[in-house]
């Protein structure tokens, strides 16, 4: 993948974001760790949700010593409605090696940083252009795309050799002298202009560059796998203790998590059917069938246990179960 004007284009972009880059709050400090955090945060996750949770989250964990320090129950809590665990778990992660192997400061070398748990090329060119506006490339999904059009290249994009010429084109491409505004400028190019369908050609600030013969149809990307139907079926066990949950094991999806307890479809079947919840993870579209079952029939298994209704609050699980336990205690309570 070339272009004849890579530094053309860097320096448009540069001054297209200079008059028009949006304001959010990780663009307003130089601080890596707030970078980290919200590099992390915007994986998988939209701009909007995670302004919605980005100021009160580092308020919660101003530094990395605050989320070494805290422990991995905690850490889930405060993530709830991002999605995506272990994100977080990996995040902690990168927090206690910082605290444990650098004292405790955020390091500035290319090698330290990427050694950093839950941390790859792209997140270290994030941070090192970022904090310290050294001219380090990063690719992700929107700057790929925007590459494959500047350069009209129907190379897969996840493919080896697609992820390869994209790597080589953003350092070639990286502005010398101002990398924290051309990053932020790719980037956002690709979110509000270069979008994936109906792209705004007629305002893009580099379009006299581009050499997309149809846009839309780029990138070009192996056909992703179909999405798989689950279901399971869910009990509900409501005692004086409080309620029946699971908390769960490592290993697994969601380890540390709680949930409601899950019984096989054949136990189930002779249980009362309250409600049936469907919502997408992934690849996998989920239906959950939660069944009303009696305390003194209901054998409790390894990892379950009561947990008061007043502790509710402080334990992390998934918005999904968040979202049904708050529904039906709604109910009984009316």
């Amino acid at each position: 993948m070339t272009h004849p004007h890579t530094q053309e284009i860097a320096q448009a972009l540069v001054d297209w974001f200079t008059q028009c880059g949006k304001d959010y709050p990780w663009r307003r400090t130089t601080d890596p760790w707030a970078i980290l955090v919200s590099e992390i945060m915007l994986q998988q996750t939209t701009i909007p949700t995670v302004l919605g949770r980005y100021d009160k989250w580092m308020q919660q964990f101003p530094t990395p010593q605050a989320l070494a320090s805290a422990s991995e129950e905690e850490a889930l809590r405060s993530w709830e409605g991002l999605g995506y665990y272990r994100r977080v778990k990996a995040l902690r992660a990168a927090a206690q090696t910082i605290v444990e192997k650098h004292g405790g400061i955020f390091p500035e070398k290319f090698e330290d940083i990427h050694a950093l748990p839950g941390v790859g090329d792209y997140t270290v060119g994030a941070i090192l252009s970022f904090a310290w506006n050294r001219p380090a490339p990063l690719v992700d999904a929107n700057v790929s795309r925007v590459f494959a059009r500047l350069c009209n290249d129907s190379t897969p994009i996840d493919t080896p050799a697609g992820k390869r010429a994209q790597w080589e084109l953003a350092a070639e491409m990286v502005h010398p002298t101002h990398p924290r505004a051309y990053n932020s400028a790719l980037m956002e190019l690709g979110q509000t202009i270069c979008t994936p369908s109906s792209p705004a050609c007629i305002i893009c600030p580099v379009r006299a560059y581009c050499l997309a013969q149809d846009p839309a149809s780029l990138p070009v990307k192996t056909p992703h796998k179909e999405t798989t139907a689950l279901s399971h079926h869910d009990i509900w066990v409501l005692s004086d203790k409080g309620l029946l949950l699971e908390k769960q094991a490592e290993g697994s999806r969601h380890a540390g998590l709680y949930r409601l307890p899950q019984r096989p479809a054949e136990e189930a079947a002779h249980l009362t059917q309250i409600c049936k919840q469907q919502y997408n993870v992934t690849r996998y579209n989920v239906t959950r069938y939660l069944h009303l079952a009696d305390v003194a029939s209901t054998t409790i298994r390894p990892g379950e246990e009561y947990i008061p209704l007043h502790l509710l609050d402080s334990i992390p699980m998934a918005s999904p179960d968040r979202k049904l336990i708050n529904r039906y205690l709604q109910k009984s309570e009316d």
